[in-house]
Formats: structure tokens, C-alpha cells, sequence
């Protein structure tokens, strides 16, 4: 019998892959400024890490200016944005890629410096992340400040927005979407209870908790088909004070609604490595997302969090993922997806340059030199 591995064959959507080896969506803070606009920079990264058939995520991207809480981060709400895409996208194409754009907002993960006006962040619920600091738009840490909470009559306005950033998105050219509801960003406050004290129909049940994941994904899919949607979700993960007392039964209902949709795919991020863009981690002792939810799924699952090629080979031979999404070694190595093939050794990464900045750490990590020649 022959077992899939990270280099067979694949369709996503309407998306014929010729291998398994994806792009995480991973923020990098290198866009033009004050526009938040992707340069050219930005298309030499993405065009460095395409390879034909296969799948490049796309940083997230927020879907309106009050979704930010970084410096430096593109966004999908402009004409200028839009511009930008469309040359990080022909470049991907270019290259015989497929490329997808993660949409965001990051609701209380967010400090006032970075809202139009100064006001402060808007969440579910009035709830602050305790215990933590965040950069402020000037480059200074302060702690996060308690954040406002949404009126129920706004939240149409919220949605809208996705639906607006699914259209940009569709005219700067890409290929489809992902829905970035994980790592304690606004998507989940609304999902989990400790960030939800909502009592309107937003809030309260696990029902209703889920409404606004499933509005959002609704409106995308009205924009692109669901079979160009995807969804990104991290179960047990502790990024950003993202915490559920019982994961199950939330996940649970959330995936078995997202189920009969049709989506180009799930994406989770495993719970050993929930949090890697604050530090290095490996949380032991944790579940698996994809062994656990797996079942609920028929669709394509992709993964990701510290996979080596080994591991990853595994865990689509045991059918418990379909592709993997790389992140961190796909940063260090631009033709991350030849030399898994090839075996070929890995450059290691430096944490110091993933965010903000300009080529260092971005576009200099060199093509193994036999692929040079290759």
C-alpha cells in the first residue's frame, strides 16, 4: 500500500498541489509605511518560497484599521494595499504558485497608539490580557489596557469589514482566503468563555459563541465560494491569554458547523508550539489538534507547529493531517520544500530579525547550493 507523503499529489479546493510542503501565515512587519501597503521587498519574499503547485499562506492581513496591534503589518482595506498585494501576488504566479491571504484582527491584543484616534481597542468583553506587556505604536512596552466592548449593533459593521477585505483580497489576485480565527486574536475572544462575557446573542452558550466565527466565514464564502475558504483554529493553544477551561465541546461544535460548508481546508496550529512568535516553546504533556479533531473532519486538514519533514511525513501517513504548514524553517529556508525532498540540511533561523526591519533576516537566507545549480 502506498501511503501519501509530503510529496504526493494534492487538490485544495480547485488547487491541484504538487506537494504538501505549505507557507504558514507568518508576521513579519516589513511593510511600506505609513501606507501598510506590501512593497517590493515583500513580493521577493513570497516569490523566493513559491515553487509551482504549491501553497503559500499569506501574512495575516487586517481587515480594517482598527484590527491592528503591530507596527508594520500590511493590511486589505486600501487601494494602496490592494496594489501592493497584486505585485506580491503576480510574483508567487510568476513562479507557477498558488498564494492565499489570511485575513485578521486582533481585537484586545492591541494597545490605543495603534487605534485611528487613540481610543482604545475594542473586544467582546471588556477583559484585559493580564500579565503581559505589548509594544506601543513608538516602540515602547506598556501593558495591555482594557479594551472596550463591541456594542451588539457594531458587530454587522465587524463583519462587514471581512466580507470588504474577501473582495480586496479577490481583486489584488490571490487565490483564495483564510480566516484567521486563533492565537486569542478577535475570532476567539468570541469563541471562548473567558474573554466572552457577552449576554446578547453574541454571547453566553457555546451556540452563540460561535456565531461570529460562523458570520464571518459566511460572508467570505459569499465573496470567494467555499472551496477557497479556509479556516485557521488553535485548539488548547495559550498565545495572546487564549485559554478555554474545556476545549472539547467548544472545538468541537465549532468544527462539526464548519463541517457541511465545503472549505478549501482547516488549518490548526498544534498546541506544542502555540505561542512561537513571542519565544521558543515546546509546551509538553499537551494534546494534539489534529489527532483529536481529525474525526470530526472530512475535509483537507493542515497542520502546523514545530513539524520536521520526519514528523510530518508521519503524521500524513497516519492520516491524521493532510499537508503541513511550516513557519519558522520556512523563514530560514527559502526553498524550504526541495531540500525536505532532498534531505538536504537546514539553515537554522534567527528569532532577532523576524519582525520589522528590512533583506536581513528576510530575503537574504541563500538556496542550498546544489539547488543553485539545479
Amino acid at each position: 500500500m502506498n501511503f501519501p507523503s509530503l510529496f504526493s499529489p494534492i487538490k485544495v479546493g480547485p488547487y491541484q498541489l504538487k506537494h504538501r510542503v505549505m507557507l504558514a501565515p507568518l508576521t513579519r512587519m516589513r511593510a511600506a509605511k505609513p501606507s501598510l501597503a506590501p512593497r517590493a521587498l515583500n513580493a521577493e519574499y513570497y516569490a523566493q518560497r513559491a515553487t509551482a503547485g504549491g501553497l503559500l499562506i499569506a501574512e495575516a492581513s487586517p481587515v480594517m484599521a482598527t484590527g491592528f496591534g503591530s507596527p508594520g503589518v500590511p493590511g486589505i482595506y486600501s487601494e494602496q494595499q490592494v496594489a501592493g498585494w497584486r505585485e506580491v501576488v503576480d510574483a508567487v504566479h510568476a513562479k507557477g504558485g498558488i498564494i492565499f491571504l489570511q485575513l485578521w484582527h486582533v481585537g484586545r491584543v492591541s494597545h490605543s497608539s495603534f487605534q485611528p484616534g487613540g481610543v482604545l481597542p475594542v473586544a467582546p468583553s471588556a477583559v484585559p490580557i493580564p500579565n503581559l506587556k505589548t509594544g506601543t505604536a513608538d516602540g515602547k512596552s506598556a501593558p495591555y489596557e482594557t479594551p472596550r466592548a463591541l456594542e451588539t449593533d457594531e458587530i454587522p459593521g465587524i463583519i462587514e469589514a471581512y466580507r470588504q477585505g474577501a473582495k480586496n483580497a479577490l481583486k489584488a489576485g490571490f487565490d483564495g482566503v483564510e480566516i484567521h480565527g486563533a492565537n486569542g486574536y478577535l475570532i476567539e475572544q468570541f469563541l471562548q468563555s473567558h474573554t466572552n462575557l457577552r449576554t446578547d446573542r453574541y454571547g453566553g452558550g457555546i451556540e452563540n459563541r460561535t456565531r461570529f466565527l460562523m458570520e464571518v466565514t459566511q460572508a467570505v464564502i459569499e465573496v470567494w465560494g467555499a472551496n477557497r475558504v479556509g479556516v485557521r483554529l488553535s485548539p488548547y493553544g495559550v498565545a495572546n491569554d487564549s485559554r478555554e477551561p474545556e476545549p472539547m465541546p467548544l472545538y468541537t461544535h465549532a468544527i462539526k458547523q464548519l463541517e457541511p460548508l465545503g472549505l478549501a481546508y482547516l488549518h490548526f496550529i498544534e498546541p506544542r508550539s502555540s505561542g512561537t512568535g513571542r519565544a521558543e516553546v515546546n509546551h509538553q504533556n499537551v494534546p494534539s489538534a489534529m489527532v483529536l479533531f481529525r474525526p470530526l473532519w472530512s475535509g483537507i486538514l493542515i497542520t502546523a507547529g514545530g513539524f520536521s519533514g520526519e514528523a510530518a511525513n508521519a503524521a500524513i501517513a497516519d492520516g491524521h493531517a493532510d499537508a503541513i504548514a511550516f513557519g519558522r524553517i520556512f523563514i530560514s529556508n527559502p526553498d524550504l520544500p526541495r531540500r525536505l525532498q532532498r534531505g538536504y540540511p537546514l539553515t537554522p533561523y534567527n528569532r532577532a530579525t523576524f519582525y520589522g526591519g528590512d533583506a536581513a533576516g528576510y530575503t537574504d537566507y541563500p538556496v542550498h547550493a546544489e539547488l543553485e545549480q539545479a
